[in-house]
């Protein structure tokens, strides 16, 4: 964007420090991770272009929210919800099983912490950040209309005064009053599905041991090993596909029919949405290594494993997270 001058160059620098709050900001009010990213350029673009305009009456930081809230209100006219599998039907019996894929803007989108988490010092705001881009979070913020998505995200995530969301959405503090009071009473209605439990920031020994025996398990496809570890009412998803399970058994049996060939998998370790997750690679026959096959975000609650989703869409997904595009085979494995 810079148009090669000492002050271009020292507005790119100060409009970059505030990316990764921004994207943080449009991810939560969009639901996809892409179009966050985009969102955020955008917001950049439009700075850059109407800087000489702003003259300094908030501080540049309230100016770019600004603008990236009026660029996330566009992009919300078209009226998506992103979503996750239980949002849209009910849980599929093993037997009943079937991969039927959706458009990908159905779906609510993983996204690597370090894209939409900045540094903070204080543990508190840390944790609040973290659990404000869960899953389950996301999805219920998805069911406010988008002003009232704004008004809480900005008051109860970001800790904005009612005076300054008021002034940046050009309202007045009654109606953003009332307006995070109606969004607190949707969120208050959601029955909470696949709801996260709070994780200790960084896990604790106990949730790192069952983070360890899950990837013994997985990697070993130890079906018993597993059960042990989840939850009996724990919820397996698969987006692009609205398949979605319920309980041990259906989700081991899952694994070991349509997800034999998972077997013998590798898992790589991410932080994804404020929650623990792997990269999983599937063996490939062809190369004798391993080939991206999902992004894997777990929640976890009361030392069980409580949600095992699993993004499909590695082409999208392995790219954001900056994972290899394969995995060699071990050396012990070669013959």
């Amino acid at each position: 964007m810079s148009d090669g001058t000492a002050t271009g160059t020292d507005l790119d620098v100060r409009l970059e420090k505030h990316r990764v709050e921004l994207t943080g900001y449009c991810y939560r009010m969009l639901g996809s991770s892409f179009e966050a990213e985009d969102a955020v350029q955008d917001t950049m673009v439009r700075a850059w272009r109407s800087y000489d305009k702003f003259e300094g009456r908030s501080s540049m930081r309230s100016w770019l929210y600004r603008i990236a809230t009026n660029v996330c209100l566009d992009m919300l006219n078209a009226g998506n919800k992103r979503a996750r599998p239980m949002d849209l039907t009910a849980p599929s019996p093993l037997a009943q099983a079937a991969l039927n894929p959706r458009a990908d803007n159905t779906w609510l989108e993983p996204m690597p912490d370090v894209r939409v988490l900045p540094t903070v010092s204080d543990p508190a705001e840390a944790a609040v950040a973290k659990e404000s881009v869960r899953l389950a979070f996301m999805a219920a913020l998805q069911q406010l209309p988008p002003k009232q998505r704004a008004v809480l995200i900005l008051r109860e995530v970001l800790a904005w005064k009612a005076s300054e969301v008021a002034e940046l959405l050009g309202t007045t503090v009654a109606s953003v009053n009332s307006a995070l009071q109606r969004a607190r009473a949707t969120l208050a209605e959601s029955d909470g599905e696949g709801a996260d439990a709070a994780t200790s920031d960084p896990l604790d020994e106990e949730q790192q041991k069952l983070l360890e025996r899950y990837v013994a398990a997985f990697e070993g496809y130890d079906m018993t090993a597993l059960t042990a570890l989840l939850h009996e009412d724990a919820i397996m998803t698969m987006p692009p596909f609205d398949l979605w399970l319920r309980g041990t058994d259906d989700i081991t049996g899952f694994m070991t029919t349509l997800g034999a060939p998972c077997e013998g998998s590798r898992l790589v370790a991410v932080e994804v949405n404020g929650l623990p997750g792997f990269a999983q690679y599937k063996p490939d026959p062809e190369s004798g290594g391993f080939v991206p096959w999902a992004v894997q975000v777990l929640e976890i609650s009361k030392g069980r494993i409580t949600g095992f989703h699993c993004f499909l869409d590695t082409a999208r997904w392995f790219p954001l997270f900056g994972l290899p595009v394969s995995l060699e085979a071990e050396a012990d494995q070669v013959e």
